[in-house]
């Protein structure tokens, strides 16, 4: 069990990223038409299917999509053997949470990088396979700023810009697990884990 419960977290991500996933394609129209206001002009639900990484960013080659889906399978392996590690060097609990939450949120967006292509029919046009090629369904639209940048910015100055990331429950896991991590290196990190700590205070005994 003290291995389970972690994982379980994990389990809970991919199965309401799935679920939210599943209700977004099957009861929104894609874009701008079927966008759904939540909370003002601010929070909106807005169908959108994501083809590369956070943000829309993409690998430029014809293989790119493939290379970044075995990427995230190579990184799914890896956090699930960290979280494995942690444990049973008994790691700070609020670590191994936080490890868990970012091992669901990359199982939730590889779901779809290997399988929407088929099973929802969504890959690019052109691509070899669908294999592989799945679009991430992002829904969440936090719309922060949309105008023209002040012309006195070099380079970029004039041109309209958004400020408005579209995401998913399995980015939202991610982010949150990271953003906890980040704020709470110290404890998390800095400390020997508990195993160690017993030994230390044997030793000072």
């Amino acid at each position: 069990m003290k291995y389970t419960k972690y994982y379980l977290v994990a389990l809970l991500v991919i199965a309401i990223d799935q679920a939210v996933k599943m209700l977004v394609h099957n009861n929104m129209q894609m874009g701008m038409p079927g966008q759904i206001p939540v909370f003002g002009d601010w929070f909106k639900l807005h169908y959108t299917l994501n083809p590369g990484m956070a943000f829309g960013v993409e690998l430029g080659s014809a293989y790119g999509k493939i290379i970044l889906t075995v990427f995230r399978m190579v990184a799914m392996v890896a956090i699930g053997y960290l979280v494995y590690y942690l444990v049973k060097h008994r790691y700070h609990q609020g670590l191994i949470w936080c490890v868990g939450l970012i091992l669901g949120g990359a199982i939730g967006n590889l779901i779809d990088s290997i399988f929407y292509g088929v099973l929802l029919d969504n890959a690019p046009y052109g691509v070899s396979t669908p294999w592989l090629h799945g679009q991430v369904i992002d829904m969440f639209y936090i719309d922060i700023w949309e105008g023209i940048l002040p012309h006195w910015i070099p380079i970029i100055g004039g041109t309209p810009m958004s400020l408005w990331p579209i995401f998913n429950v399995a980015d939202a896991a991610i982010f949150v697990g990271v953003l906890i991590i980040v704020f709470n290196q110290n404890r998390f990190l800095n400390q020997p884990p508990a195993k160690e700590k017993r030994e230390i205070n044997i030793v000072e005994a």
